[in-house]
């Protein structure tokens, strides 16, 4: 199951619609050696038995490349995903990787990654209040604004961006890294670092949405949160949970909501369809 299916409202200079999109799948993996947690992976699901063995071998954690151990199925979700499996694997063929899982090189790359338990994954607080109302047209402009802000990436191609602006769509700060994550935490830490994070209302991220970014707007209490490209299946999940705006596909003036729309100005529901009789 590589996709799963959302509705959403596409706005345009048309109006809006309602849509049915296919999202990428997102779940957490855990993933135990000999009975004890070892690390969590967020994934699409399928495949996971390549995709255990070839961390194993990239990450040194299995150092013995022709043996292949068994991945046996500890859990699954309501909706038949693995969520958790264990590997017994002798002593002597663990690697260097095992001695400490957040050193795993996944790390750099994703928020939860190389987390040890899923319980690490927890939150608190509830779910995001917001009165500010933007217009979907201006999240075109909101993009333009972290665009002209992309220095490194005008010269390498190889940096991510995240912006963070004001109820008034004004920009606060912008920040590049070559991690999507990095980028946003660069961009909470300077607003944290002057006092001013409590002006953020919008937050835009140049690539996808997954659910780490999803959960860093919730902490850093940002209810809007857009991006070029598409959102995960458990970005959109969680943003309906938390009570965040999410936007995805924002660019050449259109963009796509998949939670809380009503928040997006001039917006109104679709007319409910006339039951059968």
């Amino acid at each position: 199951m590589a996709t799963r299916t959302y509705e959403g409202m596409k706005f345009d200079a048309k109006g809006a619609c309602p849509v049915a999109d296919p999202l990428t799948v997102e779940e957490a993996l855990q993933v135990c050696i000999n009975g004890k947690p070892f690390t969590l992976t967020m994934r699409t699901p399928g495949a996971d038995a390549e995709l255990i063995r070839g961390m194993l071998h990239c990450e040194a954690i299995l150092t013995d490349p022709h043996f292949h151990p068994v991945v046996a199925v500890r859990k699954e979700d309501d909706k038949g995903i693995v969520t958790e499996v264990n590997l017994e694997i002798p002593e002597g063929s663990l690697g260097s990787g095992y001695a400490n899982s957040r050193s795993l090189l996944s790390v750099s790359s994703c928020g939860i990654c190389g987390k040890t338990e899923l319980t690490d994954l927890g939150f608190e607080g509830p779910p995001l209040q917001a009165t500010t109302h933007f217009p979907a047209t201006q999240f075109s402009e909101l993009f333009a604004q972290m665009n002209r802000r992309q220095a490194d990436f005008k010269q390498s191609g190889g940096t991510h961006a995240a912006a963070l602006f004001d109820a008034d769509g004004r920009l606060l700060v912008a920040r590049e890294d070559i991690g999507r994550h990095n980028a946003v935490d660069k961009a909470v830490g300077r607003l944290l670092l002057d006092g001013t994070l409590d002006r953020a209302r919008a937050m835009t991220v140049s690539g996808r949405i997954s659910y780490e970014i999803t959960i860093k707007a919730f902490k850093a209490g940002i209810p809007f949160l857009a991006a070029v490209s598409a959102p995960s299946s458990l970005a959109v999940d969680y943003a309906k949970e938390l009570g965040i705006t999410l936007l995805g596909f924002c660019r050449e003036g259109r963009a796509t909501c998949y939670a809380h729309p009503e928040r997006i100005n001039n917006f109104r529901a679709p007319a409910a369809r006339p039951k059968a009789s």
